[in-house]
């Protein structure tokens, strides 16, 4: 059955002109006469049956039915345009996986280990994307996420990477390490909070059998490598997991305030839809991350 979908130059023509709401620059970006451009968009509304842009004597402007198409087209043509640059790039050989990631994870565990999966691997290119919110593969290009979840998700299947161990930390300058810790030491002591862990702090201390008042306050910021460096320069106290800044911590940039480890009840997964599961690059890749993951669990400190 033919597809009811309308010409890809039309819509390549009418992102351009939605993005500079202009059909001069929408044509002269694409090497075209603007009555060319006039003329295909013209087509695509008579296609939809809808108008896309108001004409003013300024210009044109987007109706809100326009904008709204333009915001999925251009995600469209996105992935078009992603996917043929992966395929000229490979010559049709091996594979590419669209990978979801905690960009602080990726940073300082990932990537240092990815080398070895593209010596394993060298026809499999993976691309990294930064997720810091939750979200559903469904609206996204994602073939697969690493997370920090309490589990997995209802239509995924997902394998075990590690638990996430927290430490205590500041910079040298702010922190004199204590073999126990009282409420009192924390007075006058900057938290530095996670906007996305809000009670990290209040559960710290709770594992320690204390409260401390103002737990919650303090600057708040979004990712652990902000907070790390934060941290480094002195602006306070941070948790962070310890695999994030075992680099920090053995060139003495920070240090933990007390050795004291808490498992949080976040754990590292790897996490892809169900109907991926026969893709031969995720396959692989997952093979791959086990492997790696379980070497640094079995390496890594007991808690």
């Amino acid at each position: 059955m033919r597809r009811n979908i309308p010409s890809t130059t039309a819509l390549a023509l009418f992102e351009s002109a939605a993005r500079h709401q202009s059909f001069t620059q929408a044509a002269e970006e694409h090497s075209l006469t603007q009555s060319a451009v006039c003329r295909q968009i013209a087509g695509l509304e008579d296609f939809l049956s809808v108008k896309l842009f108001r004409r003013t004597k300024r210009g044109v402007l987007l109706t809100e039915a326009g904008a709204s198409y333009a915001r999925n087209v251009r995600s469209r043509l996105d992935d078009v345009e992603r996917d043929t640059l992966d395929m000229m790039a490979r010559g049709g050989a091996g594979g590419a996986l669209e990978l979801g990631v905690l960009p602080t994870f990726a940073a300082r565990w990932l990537v240092p280990r990815l080398a070895r999966f593209h010596r394993l691997h060298p026809d499999i290119t993976v691309h990294l994307s930064s997720r810091t919110r939750p979200f559903l593969f469904a609206d996204t290009a994602l073939d697969a996420a690493i997370c920090a979840v309490e589990a997995g998700w209802p239509g995924t299947e997902s394998c075990f990477l590690m638990d996430e161990s927290i430490v205590a930390v500041g910079s040298p300058a702010l922190v004199r390490p204590k073999r126990t810790l009282k409420a009192a030491d924390f007075a006058g002591l900057p938290l530095l909070q996670m906007s996305t862990r809000p009670y990290a702090w209040r559960q710290w201390f709770a594992s320690l059998g204390m409260a401390v008042e103002g737990d919650l306050a303090g600057a708040r910021m979004e990712l652990f490598s902000i907070t790390t460096e934060a941290a480094i320069h002195g602006q306070g106290l941070a948790l962070i997991p310890r695999f994030l800044i075992e680099d920090d911590l053995a060139l003495g940039r920070l240090v933990e305030l007390v050795k004291h480890v808490f498992v949080s009840d976040r754990r590292y997964y790897f996490i892809y839809p169900d109907q991926k599961s026969d893709n031969t690059a995720l396959t692989l890749f997952r093979a791959w991350l086990e492997e790696e993951a379980l070497l640094y669990r079995s390496a890594a400190p007991a808690a």
